[in-house]
């Protein structure tokens, strides 16, 4: 590892790099990382460091475009995620107790899917040739809910990490998050399941006792005695309105789920789409290796998450695979469906 004062060093050059875009944002950049740097190691508090980041300019807000709100602050988003997670690069223990400590930093700063996306392109230049620490991370982050699945879906297929498409590692990053995502889904389910089941059994419970304590009283005797009730069942029972609760919430997680996919799925299109016309203006042969991976990777998400991804074929059918986008695209779907048919 670096010493403290190349590991500061290191920490200022890539803010340096990553504002150079923006007028006059280094000098607050690179002073206010100098600042977190000592605040860090003098075991400051997560409020701390929100008031060292608060007068940090926004970049976003240039003259060009002041008119329009910006909803979040990229150079906030730098400082914060490349001085914190050099400041903890000694090892996954270190990294994990950094992200942990200063969580509530990290939820002020991920508002929207934008600001996620931008504290993974942060962690992707820190860690670029790390490819194992990128995927721990990643998978660290959607853990700790600082950022959302659909925001890693997204970041996976943006520009930026054009040059990382082929490479594994970041297949593994799709398939953890698809793979957290649909954990989500059943646990979910499952909870509202058990909780049906209990809140029925205490049903039926209750009314076996009032047709016990009516047929007692109906042959003139006197009513049985009730027991009170110590079992477990009883003792967690759950309310009509927590039930609602829990089907409102899995409602919404089938929601993100689907959303999940659709977000996949249209990238696939627009990048297998992009060069299927670039090939066919230019008059190359389409069958690259590029082409072949990309598919393959198309058709590896529908195996691999088969029994998710029927449940919304036919949303898929009806938004994305259309009859008007190129037949080879459209064919990895009809495989699929004829597969599940």
């Amino acid at each position: 590892m670096h010493s403290a004062r190349a590991s500061e060093l290191h920490v200022i050059m890539r803010i340096l790099y990553a504002t150079t875009t923006a007028r006059h944002a280094s000098l607050p950049g690179t002073s206010a990382a100098h600042k977190l740097v000592v605040a860090i190691r003098q075991k400051c508090t997560p409020e701390d460091v929100l008031n060292e980041l608060k007068d940090l300019p926004n970049p976003r807000e240039t003259s060009e475009n002041d008119m329009v709100e910006s909803t979040f602050n990229p150079l906030k988003i730098d400082v914060f995620v490349q001085t914190l997670l050099n400041l903890g690069s000694k090892s996954f223990s270190h990294t994990f107790a950094a992200i942990s400590k200063f969580h509530l930093v990290f939820k002020a700063l991920a508002e929207t899917e934008e600001a996620q996306i931008c504290i993974l392109h942060n962690v992707f230049e820190l860690w670029t040739d790390h490819q194992q620490m990128l995927v721990v991370i990643v998978d660290k982050l959607l853990k700790t809910q600082i950022v959302e699945c659909s925001a890693v879906a997204t970041w996976v297929f943006s520009k930026e990490m054009v040059g990382e498409f082929t490479k594994m590692y970041l297949w593994e990053i799709l398939h953890l998050t698809i793979k957290k995502m649909n954990q989500h889904v059943t646990k979910l389910s499952k909870e509202l399941s058990d909780a049906k089941d209990r809140l029925d059994r205490n049903a039926e419970s209750s009314s076996s006792e009032s047709e016990a304590e009516a047929g007692a009283e109906g042959a003139g005797g006197p009513a049985p005695r009730r027991r009170k009730k110590t079992t477990g069942d009883d003792a967690d029972k759950p309310t009509e309105e927590q039930v609602e609760r829990m089907e409102e919430k899995l409602e919404a997680a089938y929601v993100d789920q689907k959303r999940l996919f659709l977000i996949i799925f249209q990238r696939f299109i627009m990048i297998l789409s992009e060069h299927l016309v670039k090939c066919d203006t230019d008059g190359r042969d389409y069958d690259t290796d590029w082409y072949r991976w990309t598919v393959g990777r198309l058709q590896q998400v529908f195996m691999l998450h088969h029994e998710q991804v029927q449940k919304y074929s036919s949303t898929l059918e009806s938004l994305l695979f259309t009859s008007d986008i190129d037949p080879h695209i459209l064919d990895v779907f009809h495989q699929f469906t004829a597969l599940r048919s």
